[in-house]
C-alpha cells in the first residue's frame, strides 16, 4: 500500500533481445521505448517505460493480408504473384469442370477455383460475389417452401444428376448403365 509521501520503486526489467523486438513489432506490439538513462538498478529514468498495445484482431486473413500485400510490393512479386493465382486457380476450376458431370464435388471445386482468382482478379471476385447472392438467394427460397415442393425439388435434383451421370458415362466411357440394368432384368 503506498502511503503519503512514500514512494514506489519501479521494477527491475530488462530490454528484450532486438529479434524479439522486430518480432513484437511484426506482431503490432509496441517495444520497450527508451528515451533517457537507466537507474543502477536497470530501470528507465525519467518516466520512460515500456507500453504493450492489444494486438489487432482479424487472426489467418489479417496475416494473410498481409503477407499478400508484402508481395505485392515488388513489382516482380506482384507479377509473380498474378501468374501463381492464375495457374492455381485454374488447375481448380478445371478440375471442377471435369468433375462437374460425375458425382463428387465438381461445382464446390469451380467456385473454390474462383474464390483463388478473386484473390488478385476484379473479374472473379464479382463473379463469386454474384454466385454466393443467388446461391444464398436460392438457398432461403428452398428452405421457405413447404416440406412437399421441397421433396419434388430434392427428386428432381437427383433425376437431372443421374441422367448427367449416366450420359456422361455412356459417352465418355463407352457405359450404357440403363442397357446393362435391363439385361441384367430380363435374364434373372
Amino acid at each position: 500500500m503506498v502511503t503519503k509521501g512514500s514512494s514506489v520503486e519501479p521494477r527491475a526489467t530488462a530490454d528484450p533481445p532486438k529479434g524479439a523486438a522486430r518480432a513484437a513489432e511484426r506482431r503490432v506490439y509496441e517495444v520497450p521505448v527508451e528515451s533517457g538513462p537507466r537507474g543502477a538498478d536497470g530501470t528507465p529514468q525519467g518516466g520512460a517505460g515500456s507500453a504493450v498495445a492489444e494486438r489487432r484482431r482479424g487472426g489467418w486473413r489479417t496475416r494473410a493480408q498481409t503477407t499478400l500485400d508484402l508481395i505485392r510490393a515488388n513489382p516482380t512479386g506482384r507479377v509473380a504473384l498474378k501468374i501463381f493465382i492464375a495457374i492455381a486457380g485454374a488447375i481448380i476450376v478445371t478440375v471442377g469442370i471435369a468433375l462437374i458431370p460425375l458425382p463428387g464435388p465438381g461445382w464446390l471445386l469451380v467456385i473454390a477455383g474462383l474464390g483463388v482468382w478473386a484473390v488478385e482478379f476484379i473479374w472473379a471476385r464479382r463473379l463469386l460475389t454474384f454466385t454466393r447472392r443467388n446461391v444464398q438467394a436460392w438457398t432461403r427460397w428452398a428452405t421457405s417452401q413447404s416440406l412437399p415442393v421441397r421433396f419434388v425439388l430434392g427428386a428432381v435434383g437427383l433425376v437431372f444428376v443421374s441422367v448427367v451421370v449416366w450420359l456422361s458415362l455412356k459417352y465418355s466411357l463407352g457405359i450404357d448403365l440403363v442397357a446393362r440394368a435391363l439385361h441384367y432384368l430380363a435374364t434373372h
